[in-house]
């Protein structure tokens, strides 16, 4: 796949994982609206590392690793490093049948609500990278 080809096909299905985190939040699965979120940020910065090293990224979904590979981390503001830091346990908590009671939890409709704000404000610095 051409290198154009390749961001393009990241930052699609980028956008809809955020567009199925709403989709989530709407039918009140919250378990699931931090896992798109987290899908979408990772698919963002996998388009990023194509831009940047013109090869198939690597098969992590540690978004704060990913960072690091991008090189953005000297760059990253502040509030977007922390909804880094917010989305990755989301990550590996939802695949995981044990954590899930633990997590659901703490997730409520008005925290998601938040979670899907502050995803896409750095969804729209990460997708400016990309560009």
């Amino acid at each position: 796949m051409e290198q154009n080809d390749s961001i393009k096909y990241w930052i699609t299905i980028s956008e809809y994982d955020l567009e199925t985190a709403q989709a989530m939040l709407d039918s009140r699965r919250y378990l699931y609206v931090g896992f798109m979120c987290h899908q979408s940020i990772e698919k963002v910065l996998k388009a990023i590392y194509v831009k940047h090293n013109n090869e198939f990224p690597p098969r992590i979904h540690n978004l704060a690793r990913l960072i690091e590979y991008t090189k953005l981390q000297s760059e990253i503001p502040g509030e977007h490093l922390e909804i880094i830091h917010e989305l990755n346990p989301l990550n590996i908590m939802s695949r995981y049948p044990d954590q899930e009671f633990e997590i659901m939890n703490y997730l409520s409709y008005e925290y998601c609500v938040e979670l899907i704000k502050k995803t896409e404000r750095l969804y729209i610095w990460l997708k400016i990278k990309a560009m």
